[in-house]
């Protein structure tokens, strides 16, 4: 037990910080969740009028104009507390979407502006069951959940007295159960936070091995592991149905061993009733409402027991939430360089995704205007040093800056990307249009820009012949579209940018060596020319380039 104590009073740091995020992001809706309150309590207070009511039309058994006035009432407050409930329903319903979306809304804006190392530590499937379950999670609790406990209490107090005005001694023994469910809940909760990370943690495997296998359904196939992949999304489905099964038993266990307790202070009650009447000292709806109103004492008991495992799933998905709100966000400098004619020096630069590092004291200077490829083996860090200079990555050592011929310079940073276009690797499409997926390169762009892009990416024609032309709508990762195409459409995204820096990464690395030519000579095509970084494993590029840097032993050389 001391030992227990002991490991929650040390967590108290991090349930009160959780605690304190909750309550600065549930400002903007208080008045609408207090609204839901106060119609709650509004109810319960007719409820309670109801039970006097019946009590009254008890004692006085008898048909007549009394009677019908209070039958009346009570048919009048029913009706108000089913409209009250619907009215209810309704707020709480809009509340949780409004709020859970909010979350979704924070936590997304959140990855999107941060760095892009710091993000891909975690799995799109974890980031996904963040996004999703643990938003969740905080609404159903914020709106419903933490309401419910408020509204609970104040339950509790005012059927305690008014059990209180007819019997104190019965109002008292109704709550001597109070320390039981307390000491249960104490106990639930401690052992259900620990199981309610475990489901959140196999939740998250669970889906980040579907999204990998649906994304990956090439590979999966190619090397005919269909019934691997089957049986592996089987075993972690069972190990997510076996943490969700045993925090089900714990809640099962406690709740039961409260229910029964409070049904032995029901039988209390009734037995203390029927000993009351025997002897004279109450009604027969004096009785009625004691037994009512020891229900009414109870249950609220129970069900604060029971929202113990509802506050620790909040506190843990919290959790979960901030620690995705305390990734730094990108530096990005309002003041910028005139983008026009530049260029980037790198200097001293030594970056590593471990330990080891991958690039050493590397420097070199793209001076503005010029074509520059760079080669290498694969693996040697090519990519790397782009994803530096893009600023995705902000853990290095040296400096990366960007200068225009004016002479004024800026260090890399998000927005730098402004004047900078970018053609990674790889199928990098999104579902939907091909214009936009054009478009995406720059908001802006006109129908007349986007079709000269495609133009100077080789990738008109086909697109024109295609059922609906730069309409078409392609599936993800540009399904629909062979590999070549797709490559295309990405240079084209880029082109439309219209950038004075421009960085392919293997742009044309699918294409065939008379497309090739034609996309290289449509860049030589642009107007202002572009500062270009190219890096390519093909030959035939490197005669369309001023310069060649090769990246051998960690350090860039120039041929």
């Amino acid at each position: 037990m001391i030992n227990k104590i002991k490991s929650l009073w040390k967590d108290r740091g991090n349930q009160s910080r959780y605690a304190k995020w909750l309550f600065s992001y549930s400002r903007p809706y208080v008045g609408r969740i207090a609204l839901m309150m106060l119609l709650s309590l509004i109810s319960t207070v007719a409820s309670l009028a109801m039970v006097q009511i019946s009590k009254i039309i008890i004692d006085n058994a008898s048909f007549g104009n009394g009677f019908v006035r209070l039958l009346v009432v009570y048919l009048v407050l029913v009706l108000g507390m089913q409209a009250l409930g619907v009215v209810s329903t309704l707020l709480s319903t809009m509340l949780t979407e409004k709020f859970s979306f909010g979350i979704r809304k924070q936590i997304y804006d959140k990855i999107i502006q941060s760095h892009w190392m710091d993000v891909k530590k975690y799995h799109t499937g974890d980031l996904m069951t963040r996004l999703t379950s643990d938003a969740g999670n905080i609404a159903d609790g914020i709106i419903g959940t933490i309401p419910n406990i408020i509204l609970l209490i104040a339950e509790l107090i005012m059927v305690f007295f008014t059990l209180f005005s007819y019997s104190p001694m019965l109002a008292f023994l109704a709550l001597l159960v109070a320390p039981v469910a307390g000491i249960m809940s104490w106990w639930l909760g401690k052992k259900l936070r620990v199981l309610q990370t475990k489901v959140q943690e196999s939740e998250a495997s669970y889906r980040s091995f579907l999204q990998e296998s649906l994304a990956n359904l090439l590979i999966v196939k190619a090397f005919a592991n269909e019934e691997y992949s089957v049986d592996k999304l089987t075993q972690l489905r069972e190990n997510r149905f076996y943490w969700v099964l045993r925090r089900t038993k714990m809640g099962l266990i406690s709740s039961t061993a409260m229910s029964l307790t409070f049904q032995i202070g029901y039988i209390a009650a009734f037995s203390y009733g029927v000993f009351q009447i025997a002897n004279g000292s109450i009604t027969y709806g004096t009785m009625s409402v004691f037994l009512a109103l020891v229900n009414r004492v109870q249950s609220p008991i129970l069900q604060l027991a029971q929202q113990i495992p509802r506050v620790v799933m909040i506190l843990t998905s919290a959790g979960r939430v901030m620690e995705l709100q305390n990734i730094p966000r990108e530096e990005k400098l309002e003041n910028q360089i005139a983008p026009e004619n530049i260029g980037v020096k790198v200097e001293n630069l030594s970056f590593g995704y471990t330990e080891e590092s991958v690039l050493q004291d590397t420097s070199l200077d793209v001076k503005p205007g010029e074509f520059v490829a760079i080669i290498g083996e694969s693996g040697i860090g090519k990519t790397t040093l782009i994803r530096l200079m893009m600023s995705f990555m902000s853990n290095y050592q040296g400096n990366i800056t960007y200068y225009n011929q004016n002479g004024e310079t800026v260090p890399a940073n998000a927005g730098t990307r402004e004047f900078v276009a970018y053609v990674p690797q790889g199928n990098t499409l999104f579902s939907g249009t091909i214009r936009e997926n054009i478009h995406m390169g720059n908001l802006n762009a006109t129908d007349e820009e986007m079709i000269e892009a495609l133009k100077m990416a080789s990738a008109y024609d086909f697109v024109a012949e295609l059922p609906k032309g730069i309409d078409t709508v392609i599936g993800e990762r540009g399904h629909g579209l062979s590999e070549g195409q797709a490559q295309r459409i990405a240079i084209a995204r880029a082109f439309v940018r219209k950038a004075p820096f421009l960085i392919l990464d293997e742009a044309t690395s699918s294409l065939d060596e008379a497309t090739e030519l034609s996309v290289l000579q449509g860049l030589q095509r642009l107007t202002p020319r572009p500062t270009c970084v190219i890096i390519t494993h093909r030959r035939s590029v490197l005669a369309y380039c001023d310069r060649e840097i090769r990246i051998e032993n960690k350090k860039t050389t120039e041929n």
